[in-house]
Order: C-alpha cells, then structure tokens, then sequence
C-alpha cells in the first residue's frame, strides 16, 4: 500500500468519526435530568393517592388545562412533565438522526423516543382500567429503563465518549461490580413498585425490626413483598460498597467520585426508607425514597457505561487527527 492511499485511507475515517456536540450533549443530559423530576413527580402521585383524580385520558376532564385543585394538582401535573419529557424526546431523537454518524447511536435516540410513547400509553391504561398492578408496575418499571436509555445516549454523546484512551486505567473490576449493581438496583426498584402498587408499603410497620424481629411471620403476600424489599436494600448496599472498593483500586477520580457518591446516596436511600414506615408514608420521604432510587439505578448504570467505554475504547476524531498528523510510511 502506498503512502498517498494510508493518508486517504486515514482522512476518510476522519471525515466521518463523531465529532463532540456540545449542544446535542447538553440537551441529552437535561433530557435525563428531566426524567428524574418525571420520575420525582409520578412518585407524588402515588404517594398523594392522586393515581385516579383525573378519571380520563389523554385529556383532563375533557380539557388541556383543569382546575388545579386536591389530587388533580398532583395528576395533572405528572403529565405535564410527561408531555415535556416525551417532547425533549422528540427533539432530540430527531436531532440525533440528522447529525449522528454512528448508526448505534441514532438506534438507541429512537428506542428512547419508542420507550416514552410506550410509557404514555401504559399512564394512559393505568387510569383506562383503574390502576391494575402489572400496569402500574410495568409504567413504575419502563420508567426506570427509559431513564438509562437516555443516560447512555447522553453519554455516547459526552467529551469523555468520545475522547476516550486506549491506554486507559485498567477497570475490568470496576466492570464487573458496576454491572451486577445495575441489576440488583432494578430488580430492587421492581419489588418496590409492586410493594408500592399492592399497597404493602406499611405491612410491616415498625424499623429496624419486623414486627419485633429480625425474620417476621410471613402471613400474606404484602408482608412477604415488603420483607424482601427490606432485604434487596442490604443487598444493593453490599453490591455499592464494593463498586466504591473496586473503584478505590483503579485509582482514577472519575470512578471514585461516582462511587462515592453512590455509596452515600444508598445510606440516604436507607435512611428514606425507614423515615416512610415510622412516618407512616409521609409524603417527602415516600417520594424521596422513589426519585434516590431512580437516582442510584442511573449512577450504577453510568459506571458500567464508563466503564465498557474506557475499557474497549474506539478511535476518537483526536486520535485519529494525531495518526493523520504523523508521516505515513510506506508499506
């Protein structure tokens, strides 16, 4: 191969390598951030019992904008920041597909949009059919796996996306843990969510004890679900620990800070949990306790994400300027 083709070769890779869009990349992280207030605000719905103050759908009452009073205050407003988000999903759905090089990419910018129609529709049966359980569930559910949609696509777009080393820190460790405490977050938020969609959120109603005990009497459903939820949060608080001690080995900031983080808000989610059952599911802490959630899920899931990247980097438009910038020897 002669010099001329390597250097043509290299500049066409160049030409179409993904560039950093700081705009794009801004508006896909408030596109997650709006997500978590969406999640922040359908937990004070049920935490309100608002989940039926509006008794139709899509419109309220027959109307766009109803009389903002009791639970529809709490209704309505969930759906607002649900049509806002579908909205930024939109946008940027449509942004990603017309300035995107990376067919990966422009994919997951469209799973995102089809998640929030999906979502709005399972809103709209969980008030056609009067708030059934696996609905409710499902709606609790998809909300959680669009929320690391969009962060994984706010993150393909970041600077550190795609300006990523191959002679990056060794986090094969971080990996691992980083994966298994995505996972065990989700599942933890899916026995939350059917906890809290069976009404089992005081079936025990005494902290730290269980009726007393360590183990309690398992006399129905709703206390078998709230028990195991109780048991997932020392799970997820095992599984985070070790994250931040994986973390701690590679030495690199990015992971530490993460972890740490993340460690700090499973305490608070803690914490949160016990202030719902000995407050009776006061309001603040019922709904704290959802958003932290969501919150936890989306930092695991970033580590894992970063992790991945840094691990199995793909040449950057930096890399690829510094190879074109070096003479091409011939073959």
């Amino acid at each position: 191969m002669s010099g001329r083709s390597g250097a043509v070769s290299t500049s066409t890779t160049l030409r179409d390598a993904p560039r950093f869009d700081r705009g794009r990349h801004r508006f896909g992280v408030a596109t997650a951030a709006a997500t978590l207030v969406l999640i922040f605000v359908g937990g004070l719905v049920t935490s309100t019992g608002s989940g039926l103050s509006v008794p139709d759908w899509p419109l309220s009452y027959g109307t766009l904008m109803p009389p903002m009073v009791g639970g529809v205050f709490y209704e309505h407003s969930h759906r607002m920041v649900a049509g806002l988000v579908g909205f930024l999903t939109l946008v940027l759905a449509v942004w990603t597909a017309r300035s995107e090089s990376r067919p990966g990419v422009r994919r997951l910018a469209w799973a995102a949009l089809a998640a929030v129609v999906a979502q709005g529709l399972l809103g709209g049966l969980t008030v056609i059919f009067l708030l059934p359980t696996p609905v409710s569930v499902a709606h609790a559910c998809l909300a959680q796996t669009f929320f690391c949609i969009v962060i994984a696509l706010a993150y393909s777009t970041s600077r550190e996306w795609l300006a990523a080393q191959s002679d990056a820190v060794d986090v094969a460790g971080v990996r691992g843990a980083a994966l298994v405490a995505a996972v065990i977050v989700y599942v933890q938020l899916l026995v939350g969510a059917v906890m809290r969609h069976i009404g089992a959120g005081l079936a025990i109603p005494d902290f730290p004890l269980a009726f007393g005990r360590l183990v309690p009497p398992v006399t129905s459903l709703p206390v078998l679900v709230h028990f195991a939820h109780r048991g997932g949060a020392l799970v997820v608080l095992v599984a985070v620990a070790r994250l931040f001690l994986r973390a701690r080995r590679t030495g690199d900031r990015r992971f530490v800070r993460l972890a740490s983080a993340l460690l700090g808000l499973v305490l608070f989610q803690i914490a949160l949990g016990a202030a719902t059952v000995l407050t009776t599911k006061a309001v603040t802490p019922t709904t704290l306790h959802v958003a932290t959630g969501a919150a936890i899920l989306g930092g695991c899931w970033l580590a894992a994400l970063r992790s991945f990247r840094l691990l199995r980097p793909r040449p950057s438009a930096a890399v690829l300027e510094a190879t074109v910038a070096r003479p091409v020897t011939q073959s």
